[in-house]
């Protein structure tokens, strides 16, 4: 019975990481979107939040590093230089 509990509690636990992963799609908008403005990531770097997108470690054309937030839509809505 020990190791049922274990199982549900660690299906309990890893859940929510999986409800915060971004599909396949997205992941290729959001790349298409960024080839569009000459800069390129690592799609391990996409992280969701409430109200849309969080990209790190954005690398731009020249070298330029960003973090890029992106709403719902994938419309840019903010870059911070790094």
């Amino acid at each position: 019975m020990k190791k049922i509990g274990v199982l549900a509690l660690v299906a309990c636990v890893a859940s929510p990481a999986l409800a915060d992963e971004v599909d396949a799609e997205t992941v290729g908008k959001i790349e298409a979107y960024l080839a569009s403005v000459e800069c390129q990531m690592d799609p391990d770097d996409i992280e969701v939040e409430d109200d849309g997108y969080d990209l790190d470690d954005v690398i731009c054309k020249g070298g330029n590093q960003f973090d890029i937030k992106l709403d719902k839509d994938l419309n840019e809505v903010s870059r911070k230089a790094e």
